[in-house]
């Protein structure tokens, strides 16, 4: 007997979605499964707000079927199950972040305590300040606190951390991964790539509304043959960026940073121009260099 596969918590079947004569999604399939941590890559306009705005219910595909918890997204119960925390949200300005999460976890029935909201979006102190007199990082810790507040099986955080500094965005994420170690499931779009790999365990890159990669980071990554070198050397990172098979050249924390199509020549070619050279360390392309190149040749819809 085939051992019964289970039902992905959210998924998209098909779905086409266009606004006028702009197509936003073209036939993407999508599935985020229990315990996952889904990163959903694209640049700007690839669709990544679209497919989230579908999987939520509030908008309705012109093709396929968006699922959540195995039904419509728009019925209570598949709504109750999930935590969202969007772009742009209307939330009362003059409402303490308290009276907040207060009235939020009243609509669910085994709400999260307060303080554990509060621990995990790092809310300490500001429970009694007005939300409209946060600063943009400290909303958005609130709005993750709202999101989490119901205990949700599915949170779906849109693009949480854009316009953030790096202190304010990584506890950011030491939130989300504490959510992730308890067994939410996570479908998070970002520009951020190191957010992705930082978070994620699974990667769909779309572009121009279709889905180019979709898989885990190690096999999105080696969809490219680019390698990394990092050494100690003298080198001028200007004049090794000229060389045949280097795509860049940078100097950083210190040491001599290449990507390369061509890690042996290049490795070679470096000690012999530099003696004095140490550290010599080679790693696959990380999931930037990926991206770039995974969406750098793929069609627009109008060229399509």
């Amino acid at each position: 007997m085939h051992a019964v596969q289970p039902i992905p918590l959210a998924q998209l079947r098909g779905v086409v979605k266009r606004f006028g004569a702009v197509t936003a999604l073209e036939r993407v399939d999508l599935e985020l499964h229990a315990g996952q941590v889904l990163a959903l890559l694209g640049a700007n306009g690839a669709g990544k707000s679209t497919a989230i705005s579908l999987l939520l219910g509030l908008l309705e595909p012109h093709e396929g079927e968006a699922l959540l918890l195995g039904s419509s997204p728009r019925t209570l119960a598949a709504r109750q199950q999930a935590g969202v925390m969007l772009q742009s949200g209307a939330i009362a300005d003059t409402l303490r972040v308290g009276e907040l999460l207060d009235l939020t976890r009243s609509y669910y029935p085994n709400p999260r305590s307060m303080e554990e909201c509060t621990a995990i979006a790092g809310l300490e102190g500001l429970l009694g300040r007005r939300y409209g007199r946060l600063s943009g990082g400290q909303q958005r810790r609130a709005q993750l606190a709202l999101a989490i507040c119901g205990r949700p099986r599915v949170l779906f955080l849109d693009e949480p951390t854009t316009g953030l500094d790096i202190e304010v965005r990584q506890s950011l994420w030491r939130g989300v991964r504490e959510l992730a170690a308890g067994g939410t499931s996570i479908l998070l779009t970002t520009h951020y790539l190191e957010e992705a790999e930082v978070l994620a365990d699974r990667v769909v890159v779309l572009a121009h509304g279709r889905v180019v990669a979709d898989g885990s980071l190690e096999e999105v990554r080696a969809r490219v043959s680019q390698r990394r070198i990092r050494c100690a050397s003298a080198l001028d990172p200007a004049e090794v960026a000229r060389w045949p098979g280097v795509r860049s050249a940078t100097r950083q924390d210190g040491r001599l940073e290449v990507v390369t199509d061509d890690a042996e020549d290049v490795a070679r070619r470096l000690l012999a121009r530099d003696p004095g050279l140490t550290g010599l360390d080679v790693s696959r392309a990380g999931l930037a260099e990926a991206f770039l190149e995974i969406t750098r040749e793929q069609p627009s819809q109008e060229a399509a």
